[in-house]
């Protein structure tokens, strides 16, 4: 084991599977002897050669079409999107080229080895081009896998898997942990399962369920929530898509509530997906109206980024208010 901070995961991560297959290959904007803006493809060009870690142009219309083709004739490519709010000029390539590629040629051709690597979400006071939170538009589209770690060793094991998936895969990483988030990781190569949540602590008497990110929030919040003798379940969804809707029933089957949260807007978020979901599934057992805390229905603002962001306040605030139902 050792200690390494969310980046520090990434770039081990990405260290294992070049190493374990010659196929693989990072690329993206600046991640070559730069290191990538963050720096998680850091001293990769000096390990592997400019052959598997390079520069592209800044076009990322480009990179999804140049890695669809990669993935397409053999190669595994790790393709880096800077910013998660940057993917959108490539949302065609994704969502009508990578998804279907397989569906529509009937199996002959696939781009099941593409992983799509990009930083998301806000707590970095980047205003509107760099704080999104963009999952749900991609959970609309059937064909790819959607994984979210909430810490370094959950980032290491879910990015292996995702690398080495018969799927085309987009990992999204909460930058406001790049350095923030410090944990035990192994060094030797791991894989955690997609399409799987995790069960972070048991409770009785409300789920709580979050990813990424606001997995710290819901920690804190149930910290509070206890003090007042309130028993919290924290459940990591870790994969948007497929997610996990056999965990999270289960559980609000035995708690009767469930409270989710995401920094994205709450219009149209994956949250919504979820209620009604578990209300389908759930609706005799549920003891209160699923709750919802997400980022606001605006833009992603600077100076008003704290009133923006769903903290652990809000969230303590909504947990009463749904045991108090």
């Amino acid at each position: 084991m050792a200690k390494m901070n969310l980046l520090q995961a990434v770039n081990n991560a990405l260290i294992t599977a070049m190493t374990q297959d010659e196929r693989v290959m990072v690329f993206g904007e600046d991640v070559g002897h730069f290191g990538g803006v963050f720096r998680a493809t850091s001293n990769l060009q000096e390990k592997f050669g400019r052959a598997r870690c390079f520069n592209t142009p800044l076009t990322e219309q480009g990179i999804i079409g140049f890695a669809n083709g990669l993935a397409s004739q053999g190669s595994v490519p790790v393709a880096e999107i800077q910013f998660g709010d940057y993917i959108f000029p490539a949302f065609d390539q994704i969502v009508n080229e990578t998804a279907k590629f397989r569906y529509r040629s009937g199996g002959q051709f696939s781009c099941g080895t593409l992983t799509i690597r990009t930083p998301y979400g806000g707590g970095i006071a980047g205003g509107h081009y760099h704080s999104q939170s963009p999952e749900a538009y991609f959970a609309h589209t059937p064909g790819i896998k959607i994984v979210v770690p909430r810490n370094p060793y959950q980032a290491k094991g879910l990015l292996l898997a995702s690398i080495r998936d018969d799927n085309p895969v987009l990992f999204m990483e909460p930058k406001r942990l790049y350095r923030a988030s410090v944990g035990e990781v192994p060094e030797d190569d791991y894989e955690l399962p997609l399409g799987k949540a995790e069960v972070v602590k048991e409770g009785s008497d409300i789920t709580l369920l979050a990813w990424g990110a606001q997995m710290e929030i819901l920690e804190k919040a149930a910290e509070m929530a206890a003090e007042q003798g309130i028993s919290c379940e924290l459940i990591d969804l870790r994969s948007i898509l497929p997610w996990d809707a056999e965990t999270v029933c289960n559980s609000v089957v035995k708690t009767g509530r469930l409270l989710i949260t995401h920094e994205a807007p709450q219009t149209g978020g994956f949250a919504s997906e979820i209620a009604a979901t578990v209300q389908d599934k759930c609706f005799l057992n549920l003891e209160s109206p699923i709750a919802r805390v997400c980022g606001l229905d605006t833009p992603y603002p600077l100076a008003h980024e704290k009133e923006y962001m769903p903290d652990h306040l809000k969230v303590f605030e909504a947990i009463k208010r749904t045991v108090n139902y």
